[in-house]
C-alpha cells in the first residue's frame, strides 16, 4: 500500500500510521510470551507464545471507521475483531461484525490493559468446575457461558455526559463460528461515572442455546464498581454476576442450574525514577465462583498475588501465582511469568 508513513510520539505508544487509498490506517501489535508451571503432575511446564496480535484501525471519514485484529498463538491463527462502525455522534455508534459482547468489566479491556496474566486463573491440567471445566472463577464462568467474550453481530454504544452504554445482538456461538439456530443472544451494559475516581456499572445478558426441547435462553446479570485508573496509583475493580449455568441442566426438567460469582482485583502503580524502568505494580486478586448454587461443595476460591515491572508504556514483565482452593479438594496452583510487548 502506497502512502505516507509517520511515527507517533513515544507517549502515544509509537503506533504506525499509514495513509493510502481511501483511509488512514493505524497499525499496532501485541506480543506476549509466557512460562507456566502447574502443580498438576500431568501438566506441561514450558515456554510458549501466549498470543501475538496485529491490529489495524481504519478511518475512512468522521462517519465511517473499522477495525481488524488477528491473533497467532498455540500453533494457529484466527481473526479476533473485524467490524465496521458508523459514528453518528459520541452518543450513537453502530458497529457490525465480530467484537466483544457488551457485558463484562473484566473482559472488555484488551490483554495489554489487564494487570492479571490469565483472566480466568486457569491451572494447566486441572478441569473440574461443573459445566465449564478449568477452575471455578469469575471469568471462567462469564466466558464459558457465553455472556462475555467475542461474537458476531451488531453493536450499539456511546457516551453522553457521565453515562456510557454498550449493547449487542449476536449469534451466541462465539468467535468465528456460524449460528446453530435462528435465535440470537443479547447483552447490554450501562456505566455511570460518579466522579473522577469512581465508576459504577450494571449488565444483563440473554444467551441463546439449544437444549432437548429446542431453543432456550440463559439469563446473566450483575453489577460492578471501579475506583481509580490504570497506571496511576490505586486501581481497584469489583464485580458480582449471577444467572443460569446452561451447561448444567436438570435431567428431568432441563432447567439450567443457577450460578453465582464475584471477583475483586486491586493494584498500586509505583512510578520509578529510572531510565530503564517506568514503574512497578503489585497485584492482588480474589475470585470466588459457585457453578451450581443448589449443589454443595462445588465452589472454588482463586487467590492471585502478583507483581509487574513496567519498562515503558504497557510493555512489562509480570509474574502471577494463582492459588486455587476447591471445596472438598486439595489446593492447586500455577506460577506464570509473562512478557508483554505493545506497539
Amino acid at each position: 500500500m502506497a502512502g505516507v508513513v509517520s511515527l507517533l510520539p513515544a507517549a502515544a505508544s509509537a503506533q504506525l500510521t499509514v495513509t493510502g487509498r481511501a483511509a488512514s490506517i493505524r497499525v499496532g501489535g501485541l506480543g506476549q510470551g509466557q512460562y507456566s508451571v502447574s502443580s498438576i503432575d500431568a501438566a506441561n511446564n514450558d515456554f510458549f507464545v501466549r498470543r501475538a496480535r496485529l491490529r489495524m484501525d481504519a478511518t475512512v471519514s468522521d462517519f465511517l471507521r473499522g477495525r481488524v485484529v488477528t491473533e497467532f498463538g498455540g500453533g494457529s491463527g484466527r481473526i479476533l475483531d473485524a467490524d465496521l462502525s458508523l459514528v453518528f455522534s459520541d452518543a450513537v455508534v453502530l458497529s457490525v461484525g465480530q467484537f466483544k459482547r457488551a457485558f463484562d468489566l473484566f473482559e472488555l479491556p484488551n490483554p495489554s490493559q489487564t494487570p492479571e496474566i490469565e483472566r480466568d486463573g486457569r491451572i494447566e491440567g486441572y478441569s473440574a468446575c461443573a459445566g465449564v471445566g478449568s477452575v471455578c472463577s469469575y471469568s471462567r464462568l462469564t466466558e464459558a457461558l457465553g455472556f462475555a467474550g467475542r461474537d458476531i453481530g451488531v453493536r450499539l454504544d456511546g457516551t453522553s455526559g457521565r453515562v456510557s452504554y454498550i449493547a449487542s445482538l449476536t449469534n451466541g456461538t462465539g468467535i468465528n463460528t456460524a449460528d446453530e439456530n435462528d435465535a440470537k443472544s443479547f447483552s447490554g451494559r450501562v456505566a455511570y461515572r460518579v466522579n473522577d475516581e469512581v465508576v459504577v456499572g450494571g449488565q444483563m445478558a440473554l444467551h441463546d442455546y439449544v437444549d432437548a426441547d429446542g431453543n432456550a435462553s440463559a439469563l446473566g446479570f450483575g453489577g460492578d464498581v471501579e475506583v481509580g485508573s490504570w497506571l496511576d496509583g490505586w486501581h481497584a475493580r469489583g464485580a458480582v454476576v449471577g444467572g443460569d449455568n446452561w451447561r448444567v441442566l436438570d435431567p428431568g426438567t432441563q432447567d439450567p442450574a443457577s450460578f453465582l460469582t464475584f471477583q475483586g482485583i486491586a493494584t498500586y502503580y509505583y512510578p520509578l525514577q529510572d531510565s530503564r524502568f517506568a514503574g512497578i505494580e503489585p497485584l492482588a486478586r480474589v475470585s470466588w465462583a459457585d457453578p451450581n448454587t443448589d449443589t454443595d461443595n462445588d465452589a472454588g476460591l482463586l487467590f492471585t498475588p502478583g507483581l509487574a515491572l513496567y519498562i515503558s508504556g504497557r510493555n512489562r514483565i509480570a509474574a502471577n501465582f494463582d492459588i486455587y482452593s476447591p471445596q472438598g479438594q486439595d489446593k492447586e496452583f500455577s506460577f506464570n511469568v509473562q512478557t508483554t510487548l505493545y506497539f
